[in-house]
């Protein structure tokens, strides 16, 4: 299993709606949250309905790292890898 930017623009949208400063269709891998216009209670949301849709442990986040949608989807895909070596 994969997690992709798609993937992250739905739950995103889901769980937070569209970005105040900016457009989710676009190129937004390197645009900070931040400059998006998410808060961090959007992030921990999106982060639970990561947990719930793909089954991986989030809730140890280093949410100071995760502060791009690259850099979020990046560690979802090494959570992923890791549970799944462990199966």
């Amino acid at each position: 299993m994969n997690f992709s930017l798609d993937g992250l623009r739905t739950i995103l949208r889901a769980c937070a709606g569209e970005p105040e400063n900016g457009d989710l269709d676009g190129e937004v891998a390197a645009i900070t949250f931040e400059d998006l216009g998410y808060d961090s209670i959007a992030l921990l949301e999106t982060l639970s309905r990561i947990e719930q849709e793909y089954g991986v442990a989030v809730d140890e986040a280093p949410m100071d790292e995760l502060t791009t949608p690259q850099a979020l989807v990046d560690y979802v895909n090494s959570r992923l890898a890791r549970e799944t070596a462990h199966v």
